[in-house]
């Protein structure tokens, strides 16, 4: 039977049409990047793959896919008890490795003599990453963004969601993991990496209708470790801005609510607070890391808007987006959900 291919440049395309995509390689591959929705079904495992390029480098090619092969293929039987003996006849996977050769081909082909629709991903994960790339740059061009902007505290995230049952959305903090700012890492949770925050963003944007508004938060380049591709950055920071505004004490009030993982773990916001030790100096820090250990935290976000956020923000907002002084200008009344709800339901009638 022969196999059938699926080419990386239509792979936005096609994805909806697999029953599943499954991925062959080791799991520490896999980890660091895959294609959305993909199950991973290695065959080698990480110990696996390490233990037969030894071989390859130590012994010889031949050595290393005799032992390889017999790996490959108790693996595989494994894989089909354990995951597809229910599926039916019409099944139709897609299955990819790194290059697309011997790892997915092995795959297929097995799936394939059993009488299943299996696909095989052309040039494997690596050409789906340059793909990932190339479209991201493509489509970038078609899009129509609004920006949200607004100081700290004023929930544009919060706002991105109110929006999201209504309009487009590019949650760029969500994909990222991150809310953005030195204080911004989530509790018990790691930011993706870098590939894999493309993969999401690739996935984001195939899906949206390009002739429609999308709204996005004002970011800068780097959401916590993560880079904005430049096209998009760029793209954004041209876009017709829309500015939400509120009262700090509103401000604090959204932030006390955001950021209250720091209430149980003072130690853990005395540390990052440390970070900023070199523009502020000792004395400022210590400051700052006292309100914390007495837990004067509304005063301590209070004074972190005004000496560093606020300036931050205003310096960088007026640097880098050209359409922010013509930007409309909404009003935040509360840091409540109805607030939200209402404000996205004003900006949606803007349009």
């Amino acid at each position: 039977m022969s196999s059938f291919f699926v080419q990386p440049e239509s792979l936005h395309q096609d994805l909806n049409r697999f029953d599943c995509i499954i991925d062959v390689r080791s799991p520490a591959e896999f980890a660091l990047d895959h294609i959305p929705g993909a199950i991973n079904c290695p065959v080698l495992s990480n110990e696996e793959r390490a233990q037969v390029g030894t071989i390859y480098k130590q012994e010889s090619p031949f050595a290393a896919k005799k032992i390889g092969a017999a790996l490959v293929a108790k693996n595989i039987a494994s894989h089909l008890q354990g995951n597809f003996l229910d599926q039916e006849r019409g099944w139709t996977p897609l299955v990819y490795c790194w290059r697309g050769g011997e790892r997915s081909g092995a795959f297929t082909h097995i799936l394939q003599r059993i009488g299943w629709k299996a696909h095989q991903l052309r040039g494997g994960y690596q050409e789906y990453r340059r793909q990932v790339i190339k479209d991201i740059d493509h489509w970038v061009g078609q899009l129509h963004f609004r920006v949200i902007c607004g100081m700290t505290g004023s929930g544009k995230t919060r706002l991105l969601q109110a929006l999201k049952s209504h309009a487009q959305v590019l949650d760029l903090e969500e994909l990222a993991a991150h809310r953005g700012s030195v204080l911004g890492g989530l509790p018990n949770q790691e930011q993706p990496s870098q590939k894999a925050f493309e993969t999401a963003l690739w996935n984001a944007i195939r899906d949206f209708d390009r002739q429609q508004i999308i709204y996005v938060e004002s970011e800068s380049k780097k959401v916590g470790g993560l880079h904005i591709p430049d096209t998009l950055m760029e793209k954004i920071r041209n876009s017709e801005c829309l500015e939400i505004q509120a009262e700090r004490s509103v401000r604090v009030d959204c932030l006390m609510e955001e950021y209250a993982h720091f209430l149980e773990d003072h130690q853990a916001l005395e540390s990052l607070l440390a970070l900023l030790t070199q523009r502020y100096g000792k004395e400022q820090i210590a400051k700052w890391q006292t309100l914390s250990q007495e837990k004067h935290f509304q005063t301590l976000v209070d004074e972190l808007l005004v000496s560093h956020y606020d300036p931050a923000y205003t310096d960088s907002i007026q640097r880098n987006f050209p359409n922010y002084a013509s930007a409309q200008r909404c009003v935040l009344q509360s840091a409540k959900p109805a607030a939200y709800q209402a404000l996205a339901q004003q900006i949606l009638g803007l349009n």
